[in-house]
């Protein structure tokens, strides 16, 4: 239509109006504007603008219900020609109904106000010239009719108006946006850990206790942010375009622009309960009684993603924990990995489970509609339908994880309560429980079984909590992904060169050191083993017999080194041998201390162990201070100086896929080579503190997997 169809009434109310006409109610409100108006309604009833035609010629044109007093009792209402009839069948009753819901109050009070221009076809023959005169609203609300019919008004109408206005409409996950925030809380937190799960929780915090089980009942506050960066962010950029992103570092030391996204958690109340292993000699059961404590944690989770491609350079938490004593510490990990471990490498979509879930991650743009289904990161997910959850209408959506449930590790599933203009869930509940037990895998295939015996421990893991939004502040601009921006790293900055490269997995006996910041490197230390001949045969005839070093750790006591290397033979036999070197390798410089055999079987492989470098090029990467800041200093394993502080430990770790689990790879993805990695701890006192460094690298290129920084008292 030519004319201007802008209603100032909502869609609702064009809705109800179609409803209450027998109009369609599909379509964009100006086609529900145009249907209307098709079917005989003003332009003044739906809202629009006046024509632009003149009063006389809008008389004339117009279909105008008028109001006529054929007795001192009675007003009918009556159209002009041309407009719908009224079934001579229809009740009085239903006439009224259907006038009371068409109205609207505050619209009826206001055109009551204004003198009305009435037709002269309109006025009806033989009625008296004193009724002639629109009848004022003082005098009409004085009719008994009338007065009652407001009141059907107030209590129909209004609430006829409610229920249309209410209707939850189908809409897309909102977009993330630079300072977006919401706080909530959190209930019902249950985590729960047995036999190799536990490594979870104990890797980080000393323990002597015989601990089988352990479980935590936390509730608390807290809080997901997107940090809106300032230009500060971006100095290394030629304009502000990409203000709002954050500079951080990756695993290989350079610099990226990226999305921070922040995680907190305050558990005010929070209870450790651990089972201790029977004291029964012979026995493996655990204690059904728990030993009981309670305490606080903090928790705080910095995640970054590229701005470009949308990779996850890494993420860092720090923690608090006061329970009997005090625990505090960083964890840094580069890549995919997090508190799942192994399992997020599989189903990174697991990390979803920790903190309210960003709607657009797991929805995409598909419309959340009633029915409406997706999968997406590993998670089949479907709309339930509408829920209120306090006085509010959401939609209901749950989800279930795909990739737990295919290789048989148990179950994950979280139900969601999500609304309009909130980017997270506001309301989710989760409930994961993970097994390494066959007991918890009846009906799973063979190759399902051996996939969750090689990623999963002895054991079990439950996780159940709800996040319930508080409040919520919302950011101005929108994330974009996607897009590239100045000094940013290329392909060839991130990959060692090829003549940086040591392939001693062919033939060599160990892997290449070649250090300058330590005493006595592997290289010069290996040659001790010239000299054990008769005290360490079974590890010198398997090296002469083209086995090698598959583990080896050194440790700096003064003037001696002391080295423990673990050794594998060509058949599978495995060992290790202990030994202290002091200058150079010598019969007078090389003493050897112990050795042993390894019960458990080490894979042998060769064919796949891969290129890498030297442990001295890896030394020097990490050391450089204005690449890797948190390793250098006091706390670091590094000095300010770039000198190892004296209780560094430094290691390496090949590991090679065996002949079954690398027929298990192939049926999920490429079959992959083996991996080595160096690492790197130390151990110190400071104060009243106990503190821990760890870090490990990739060994093929010189990334930082991850670090770890603990302290207790």
């Amino acid at each position: 239509m030519a004319d201007d169809l802008t209603s100032s009434m909502t869609a609702a109310k064009l809705k109800a109006l179609c409803i209450l006409n027998d109009l369609p109610t599909s379509g964009k409100k100006a086609d529900l504007v145009e249907r209307l108006l098709d079917s005989g309604l003003s332009r003044d009833e739906l809202g629009l603008p006046s024509s632009r035609k003149s009063p006389l010629e809008e008389i004339g044109s117009e279909e105008t219900l008028v109001l006529s007093l054929e007795d001192d009792e009675t007003i009918t209402p009556e159209r002009e020609p041309g407009a719908k009839k009224q079934n001579p069948n229809t009740t009085k009753s239903e006439v009224l109904e259907a006038e009371i819901l068409d109205a609207d109050l505050v619209d009826f009070a206001e055109d009551a106000k204004k003198p009305k221009l009435i037709p002269k076809s309109a006025t009806k023959v033989g009625v008296d010239s004193k009724h002639s005169e629109p009848t004022t609203l003082l005098e009409m609300i004085k009719k008994p009719q009338v007065t009652a019919g407001i009141l059907a008004l107030i209590i129909l109408g209004a609430g006829g108006w409610y229920y249309f206005s209410a209707q939850l409409e189908p809409f897309t996950a909102d977009q993330l946006r630079y300072g977006d925030e919401m706080s909530y809380t959190i209930s019902d937190g249950d985590f729960m850990a047995t036999e190799g799960f536990l490594d979870l929780v104990l890797d980080q915090i000393e323990n002597e206790d015989d601990i089988c089980k352990m479980r935590m009942l936390f509730e608390g506050v807290g809080d997901v942010s997107i940090t809106d960066g300032g230009t500060n962010q971006l100095i290394s950029q030629s304009s502000n375009d990409r203000i709002g992103a954050v500079s951080v570092r990756g695993g290989q030391g350079m610099s990226w622009l990226s999305v921070e996204s922040v995680s907190s958690y305050d558990f005010d109340s929070f209870t450790l309960q651990r089972h201790l292993k029977s004291s029964i000699p012979g026995s493996n059961g655990c204690s059904e009684f728990p030993a009981s404590v309670g305490g606080t944690a903090e928790l705080t989770s910095s995640k970054w993603t590229e701005l470009r491609d949308r990779a996850n350079i890494g993420t860092k938490v720090d923690w608090k924990l006061n329970v009997e004593d005090s625990y505090q510490g960083t964890l840094m990990s580069y890549g995919v990995g997090g508190l799942f471990g192994d399992l997020e490498v599989i189903s990174p979509g697991l990390s979803l489970l920790l903190q309210p879930v960003e709607l657009q991650e797991l929805l995409g743009n598909d419309f959340i509609d009633d029915g409406a289904v997706g999968y997406r990161l590993g998670w089949d997910w479907r709309v339930l339908g509408t829920e209120e959850l306090g006085s509010t209408e959401m939609w209901k959506i749950v989800a279930t994880n795909r990739d737990v449930q295919d290789y048989c590790l148990g179950s994950a599933s979280m139900t969601l309560w999500v609304e309009e203009g909130n980017p997270w869930a506001t309301r989710q509940t989760v409930d994961v429980v993970i097994s390494g037990s066959d007991g918890n895998r009846q009906g799973c295939s063979t190759t399902s079984k051996l996939l969750g015996d090689y990623v999963l421990p002895e054991g079990e893991l439950i996780m159940k909590h709800t996040f319930q939004k508080s409040s919520i502040k919302l950011g101005s601009k929108a994330l974009e992904y996607g897009l590239s921006y100045d000094s940013r790293p290329l392909a060839n900055e991130l990959s060692p060169d090829d003549d940086e490269m040591n392939e001693w997995g062919l033939n060599g006996i160990h892997m290449p050191d070649g250090s300058t910041m330590r005493t006595h490197d592997l290289d010069t230390a290996m040659q001790c083993l010239d000299y054990f001949q008769s005290v360490a045969s079974g590890a010198t005839a398997a090296l002469d017999d083209n086995g090698y070093i598959w583990r080896a750790v050194d440790t700096n006591l003064g003037l001696t080194t002391q080295w423990n290397a673990s050794w594998i033979a060509s058949d599978e036999a495995a060992g290790w041998v202990k030994f202290n070197v002091t200058g150079q390798a010598s019969s007078d410089n090389c003493d050897f201390d112990s050795k042993g055999v390894y019960d458990e079987s080490v894979s042998y492989n060769r064919e796949f162990i891969p290129k890498v470098l030297n442990i001295s090029n890896i030394e020097t990467r990490l050391s450089d201070s204005n690449r890797f800041t948190d390793l250098s200093g006091t706390n670091g394993i590094f000095t300010s100086s770039g000198t190892y502080h004296p209780e560094t430990r430094v290691g390496y770790l090949v590991v090679v896929p065996g002949s079954s689990i690398n027929s298990i790879l192939s049926n999920i993805g490429d079959a992959t080579d083996g991996a080595t990695t160096v690492d790197i701890s130390r151990e110190w006192n400071s104060n009243e503190w106990n503190n821990r460094f760890n870090l490990i690298a990739d060994a093929t290129d010189g990334r930082i997997v991850g670090w770890n920084y603990v302290q207790n008292t």
